[in-house]
Order: structure tokens, then sequence, then C-alpha cells
């Protein structure tokens, strides 16, 4: 029980910063220093009361990250003390983490596909719904010797840099209309020592991309998909991602048209159109694809078609 132990402890906030006797961890009002225990307990707390959705697994993962230590070492060591970095540390995180910022922002990484990527809020935060896209790719490429892939809008990388790392074979040009974003898809790729060609190109209007994709076997993208009308019903979090990775138009689908209709003019024939869409407005999209050879649609985890995949 952490009697006297407010919540000023983890806000970084102390007026004994020059006592010797706190080197090993900060001590609260009842002259007990913070242990890993006490932290984690308040941290859960503190989550819960701001609305998050998984407070304990957040708690750990800030742990994790403010202490350096695995999530092993927080479960077999609860009495360890934290030091007054840490404290600090961790108490800033809550304060953003309570204004509903991401964990994703907070620690700067994000997890995909096996990939720790970085991530920032000129980037899309990587979902887990889009882990499927990739299997579904990789699952289209399968026998492909040396395919060539283009994804559109790549945000951060994740996509394309998941594809690469178990397609080690595979030709692969990744585009974004923003700047920043291709940024930190080029940091992402020098961490992880894979190689993919970016190029900073409105869909397929840029001339190395349209020569790219009429050679490709496989287009993809997890375009800007949502309606315009969402902006009001959007959770905390997702208000922190950038607009432009976001919305879509009136119904969501403006850039899905505009690059349905260019990768049908561009793809040669047997190529790939996979995207992942809203499942709200997947079949105005499937609609699109009559004019393809063939077309397809898949399910994310939760059952609702959210792929589709149309054949040139």
């Amino acid at each position: 029980m952490m009697v006297g132990w407010g919540e000023r402890a983890l806000e970084g906030g102390s007026s004994s910063s020059g006592d010797p006797g706190r080197k090993h961890g900060v001590t609260p009002q009842d002259g007990r220093c913070v242990t890993v225990a006490e932290a984690r307990k308040l941290a859960v707390e503190r989550l819960t009361r701001a609305g998050v959705a998984s407070p304990s697994a957040e708690a750990a993962r800030l742990l994790e990250a403010a202490t350096g230590l695995a999530r092993s070492g927080l479960l077999l060591g609860p009495e360890e003390l934290l030091g007054d970095d840490a404290v600090a540390r961790i108490g800033d995180w809550l304060e953003r983490r309570g204004r509903r910022e991401p964990l994703q922002h907070i620690l700067g990484r994000a997890p995909f596909f096996g990939l720790e990527l970085s991530v920032t809020p000129e980037v899309l935060i990587p979902r887990p719904e889009t882990e499927r896209l990739v299997e579904l790719a990789l699952e289209r490429l399968a026998g492909v010797v040396q395919p060539r892939v283009l994804e559109v809008g790549t945000g951060s990388g994740a996509v394309a840099l998941a594809l690469k790392h178990e397609r080690p074979d595979l030709t692969l040009l990744a585009t974004d209309l923003s700047a920043a974003a291709l940024t930190v898809a080029s940091r992402n790729a020098a961490a992880l020592a894979l190689q993919v060609d970016l190029i900073e190109a409105d869909l397929l209007d840029h001339p190395e991309v349209a020569t790219f994709a009429a050679q490709a076997h496989l287009l993809v993208s997890n375009p800007p998909y949502l309606p315009d009308s969402d902006r009001e019903v959007l959770s905390p979090e997702v208000r922190f991602d950038p607009e432009l990775a976001l919305f879509g138009g009136r119904d969501g689908l403006d850039l899905v048209r505009r690059l349905e209709g260019q990768a049908r003019r561009t793809l040669r024939p047997g190529a790939d159109l996979l995207l992942e869409l809203d499942p709200r407005t997947l079949p105005l999209a499937f609609a699109l694809g009559e004019r393809w050879s063939g077309q397809q649609t898949f399910c994310d985890l939760t059952g609702r078609e959210r792929f589709l995949m149309l054949t040139r």
C-alpha cells in the first residue's frame, strides 16, 4: 500500500532531489522509496481513469521503456527501486497518455509484423489489421520468382518493409505524397537494413512510378479511406494521426477511385491491385472492379470484409 505517496512522485516533482538517500529511488512522503510494483499500480490507476483501453498492458510497456527492464524483469523484481530519471520519465509519459496521446507516439516506435518501426505524428500508426494486408500480398506472390511490388501511400514504410523482410528477393518501390512520411520510412528502412526505393508522388502521377507499375506483379495500398464525416466521431488517439492519411472525401473513396482508374490503365494483364478499405464502403469499391478481369474480397480477423483484390 502506498501510504502518503501521491501522484506527484510519478510526475517527476519532488523538493528533495539533493537528498543523497534518494540515489537508489524516489522517496515519497512516508519516507519509503518507489518500487516497480508501486509505480505499476499507480500507472494502471491513472491510465484507467484516463479511459485507456488496456491500462495494465500499457503500464507495463511504459515501465519497460522507462527502466530498460524486460517484462520478465519487472515481474521478477517488483520490489526493485526506481531511480529519479525513470520516475520523472514515467510521470511525463503518463501525463501525455492521460491526454490520450498514442502510446506509439510517446515511445516513438510501434511493432508491425515482427518489426519494430519508428513512428512520428507525421505518419499513420501501423494497425494490427493491416498485417493481414501483408499476409494477403505474400500469399499472392507465393511462387512468383523475383516479384516486383509497388506500394502507394507507404507512410512509415510498414507494409513495404514487412514485405521486403519476408521476401528479400522482391523489388519494391514505395511512394507517398508526404515528404515527412518518406523521411520516417527511409529511417526505418536504414535501421532494418532493408532495400526499398522511395519516391514522393501522388498515386501513379509520376513517370517513374507509372513505369514501374506497368511492370509490377502487385500494387498494394492502404489508402486514406475514412469518410469526412468521421472527423466528429474519431477516438482521441486517432485524432493524433495525420488527416492526410485518414480521410478520403465524402464517402471515403475519392483516392480509391483515382487509384483504381490509374491502376486499371497502367497495370499489365494478370497483375493485381490489393487494397485495405473501410468495411462500411467496401461494397461500393467492389463495384469499381466490374471492369477488371477478376475481383475478390477478404475478411479481417473480426470477420468483416476489409480487403479487395482486383486482377487486371
